[in-house]
């Protein structure tokens, strides 16, 4: 296993929809593995396929570190689609690997379903709420060529502009690989 550069804001992959995977290989299971491995090494919850680089519909999370959720196993989703969303909505701020030490209130669904297939090649639903959709949503949201940036009102995105040229231009000092 290996730990990937993270792709930061400014990176062209972060702003285009990833492809669909056909099937489930040895490569897809070794990206798997690495993105969770890279994903733990910055503390992160969720990892997009593209943040590393690669332009394949997969994400990953893992929110058994939060409090709350230790029960939570790690989870794999490919080709992910979000079928249902509430029309409650809920504001809470986030950060994303792809944006270091961005924080910004995003206003989310509170409750989704999606539909995905597991690395068993099946099609499986899931309804979340509260914590764990929103973790899905920013996830899936990279999937799609979007960034929490694109998540906030306009005010904020003109407060937070300084922030992202930062990390566009590499100003930032984070403690995982990122792309050059």
């Amino acid at each position: 296993m290996a730990i990937l550069p993270v792709s930061v804001y400014g990176d062209k992959i972060l702003r285009e929809k990833t492809k669909d995977i056909t099937n489930i290989d040895g490569p897809t299971i070794l990206l798997i593995q690495n993105m969770f491995e890279t994903m733990r090494n910055a503390d992160g919850v969720g990892l997009a396929a593209n943040q590393v680089g690669r332009d394949k519909s997969i994400f990953v999370i893992d929110v058994s570190p939060v409090e709350g959720f230790e029960k939570y196993k790690p989870m794999v989703f490919i080709n992910p689609q979000i079928i249902l969303k509430s029309e409650e909505t809920i504001k809470m701020e986030e950060g994303c690997l792809s944006l270091p030490y961005l924080r910004a209130t995003v206003e989310r669904p509170q409750q989704i379903t999606i539909r995905y297939m597991d690395t068993d090649e099946k099609i499986q639903e899931l309804e979340a709420d509260g914590y764990l959709a929103r973790v899905i949503q920013h996830e899936f949201d990279h999937l799609i060529g979007k960034v929490i940036a694109d998540r906030v009102d306009p005010f904020i995105k003109k407060r937070i502009k300084d922030e992202l040229l930062k990390i566009k231009r590499r100003q930032i000092d984070v403690d995982y690989p990122i792309t050059d």
